[in-house]
């Protein structure tokens, strides 16, 4: 499945960039909310998480994030996560971008994750912007207030109708721009600004590898593209590079 060139591009790289989209955390049980999954409480998702329904309807958006993080309290990290933790020993230099805001790349070990839409286990005051964590086992009746400065607090994650956060956003661009390998694992490639990371590491002569079930818009561009879910296909590679260390 992987070619003799990928292999040799992976065994001599110093830098490498991998960005994460959903398809990491399937093996893990996390619901996409598309389809059939995209309602809760005969409400689209879509129409939830959003600033508007925040601003407008703060209790049924807080009963919305409360189910939702019991939903993925109990979800672990699957073996492509922990592969992901192996590249970070493996390569010298080496940065993870994820779209997901399960947490999961950081209960798998992985140090310094870059999230691009957040982390649902935290909160962010929206009067004095302190970020805290939640306890998992914290439920939410009413809508939660900051112990500093009595404003609401919100889920330290990026709404529909949000921008992302910059200084999070120049990062995962500038590590982009410097790689020699660029890997995307599991992302449907259409959500901006994601989607244009692989550009930017292409465009300053990255080696672009996609890993997915199925092809995407980035796949025409790519230089090597291996249709297969994530978990296996990262864990066999772990156990190649380590051969040909």
């Amino acid at each position: 499945m992987l070619s003799e060139k990928v292999l040799l591009r992976l065994k001599n790289a110093y830098n490498v960039t991998a960005l994460t989209g959903a398809g990491i955390s399937t093996d893990s049980g996390v619901p996409t909310f598309r389809g059939k999954d995209g309602l809760w409480n005969n409400h689209k998702v879509e129409d939830i998480a959003t600033i508007d329904a925040f601003e407008k309807n703060k209790k049924l958006f807080w009963e919305f994030y409360s189910w939702r993080r019991k939903l993925l309290s109990d979800i672990k990290p699957n073996l492509g996560h922990y592969a992901l933790v192996d590249f970070e020993n493996y390569f010298e230099d080496f940065s993870l971008i994820t779209q997901n805001v399960d947490n999961l790349h950081t209960l798998a070990g992985s140090k310094n994750p870059i999230e691009l839409h957040g982390n649902i286990t935290r909160n962010r005051c929206t009067g004095c912007d302190d970020v805290t964590i939640v306890d998992k086992d914290e439920t939410i009746e009413e809508v939660p207030k900051c112990k500093k400065c009595g404003a609401p607090l919100k889920p330290d994650v990026v709404l529909f109708g949000e921008q992302l956060n910059q200084k999070v956003l120049q990062k995962a661009q500038e590590v982009s721009a410097i790689c020699e390998v660029f890997i995307s694992i599991g992302t449907s490639s259409l959500v901006e600004p994601a989607a244009s990371l692989p550009y930017i590491a292409k465009g300053n002569g990255a080696y672009l590898l996609e890993i997915n079930t199925e092809r995407t818009p980035l796949s025409d561009n790519c230089d090597e593209v291996i249709i297969a879910p994530s978990t296996k296909l990262l864990t066999g590679l772990v156990m190649i590079l380590d051969r040909l260390r």
